[in-house]
């Protein structure tokens, strides 16, 4: 089912989701980066990586957020570009707020990077 406009999700925006975890059934409410452009959102979906505050177990293609007010966040954390899931709108809990643009491309390219040869 397509999502309405008011619906929408602007890549590059904050989220609040129930993001899974990769190795067992069950999720955790945590910010997300929107990385889904309209084609994806027209199909009903919403592309998100993970954000966490997890900063001691830092992976390649990590990158910290630099401006917490702007991204809606309390605390330092950084964007992990690997770890992307898809979530329905309706799952989505709330928008908190967004990444600087420079940043923000630099997720989109690193993802980018992740798809196909």
């Amino acid at each position: 089912m397509a999502t309405s406009d008011k619906a929408r999700y602007a890549p590059g925006e904050v989220i609040v989701v129930p993001f899974p975890y990769s190795d067992q059934f069950a999720e955790k409410r945590r910010p997300a980066l929107v990385v889904s452009n309209a084609k994806v959102h027209s199909q009903g979906y919403v592309w998100v990586v993970m954000i966490t505050s997890a900063l001691h177990s830092r992976r390649p293609n990590d990158l910290e957020i630099s401006d917490l007010k702007l991204a809606g966040l309390s605390s330092p954390s950084i964007v992990r570009s690997a770890k992307i899931t898809n979530v329905e709108p309706s799952r989505i809990i709330r928008r908190a707020g967004q990444l600087k643009p420079e940043q923000a491309d630099i997720v989109f390219d690193m993802v980018k990077s992740f798809i196909g040869r």
